[in-house]
């Protein structure tokens, strides 16, 4: 494996991306590798997903008003509607991620109110840390991107070396998978791959199949009630269940040899 490997995953709200990230970056920081995984949808999750109690989660960066003013040039003192497009942002995450497992945890979140991109300071704060992150680090950078497609129209993805979108059965969810797909290649994304989540009937990952026609399936998984039950009980879904565990390891291993090898996928 390599290190340094910048994977977004991403797909339809509730479709399971978050375990994904959370499973992954375990197995990273078990295989030795310096793992930052990062949280940047709206419904921030993955801490949770980590097992990381609530009361101790930290604190969405989109939420700290006077870090994002100060580093955007609109805090207090400033003077008119310009802000800076591309604020400093390379000494936040190793003052504010959480490090649990070997892995660490920046939680960035997303913004949330209708009509909210990138044309605010928000949303320049929030890309110039993405694109920090996917650039400039040193690390396996794992983002857990927020659901749909808005996130991939602001463009702040370009970079990574795959796009894993994570689908499960229904029409929404391949739909969203499909958009997904097309706007990562739109952005020059090289590599880009899907695992089938939820499979609860035979026939249903077929199906799947026969309509991510130009996308790599790289892993198949049922559904989980002991996935479900982590989730309610707030523990760790890495430890929830060790056949989706394994299932994640073989597609993790699949997506990191198509990386290495320069094959080009999901076009």
């Amino acid at each position: 494996m390599q290190s340094g490997v910048k994977i977004a995953i991403g797909g339809k709200g509730g479709v399971g991306k978050t375990t994904v990230c959370a499973v992954w970056a375990q197995l990273f920081a078990e295989g030795g590798f310096d793992v930052l995984a990062i949280d940047a949808d709206p419904n921030t999750n993955l801490a949770l997903a980590c097992g990381i109690p609530s009361e101790q989660s930290p604190e969405p960066l989109i939420k700290m008003k006077q870090l994002i003013g100060e580093r955007t040039g609109t805090g207090k003192g400033s003077v008119g509607a310009y802000f800076k497009l591309n604020p400093k942002v390379s000494d936040l995450p190793e003052e504010y991620w959480l490090e649990v497992d070997g892995v660490k945890l920046l939680v960035l979140g997303g913004i949330t109110q209708g009509g909210g991109g990138c044309a605010c300071p928000e949303g320049a704060f929030l890309k110039a840390l993405l694109t920090h992150s996917i650039l400039q680090r040193k690390e396996v950078v794992l983002v857990d991107l927020a659901a749909g497609v808005e996130f991939m129209g602001r463009a702040s993805v370009q970079g990574v070396d795959a796009l894993v979108v994570v689908v499960e059965p229904g029409a929404r969810s391949i739909e969203t998978a499909i958009n997904m797909a097309r706007m990562g290649r739109e952005l020059g994304v090289k590599q880009i791959a899907a695992i089938i989540n939820k499979i609860t009937e035979d026939g249903q990952t077929d199906e799947i199949k026969s309509k991510l026609t130009d996308i790599a399936v790289i892993g198949n998984i049922s559904y989980s009630a002991a996935v479900q039950r982590a989730d309610l009980g707030r523990r760790s879904v890495f430890q929830a269940d060790t056949e989706l565990v394994g299932i994640l390891r073989d597609a993790q291993n699949k997506l990191m040899g198509i990386i290495g090898s320069g094959q080009r996928v999901g076009c």
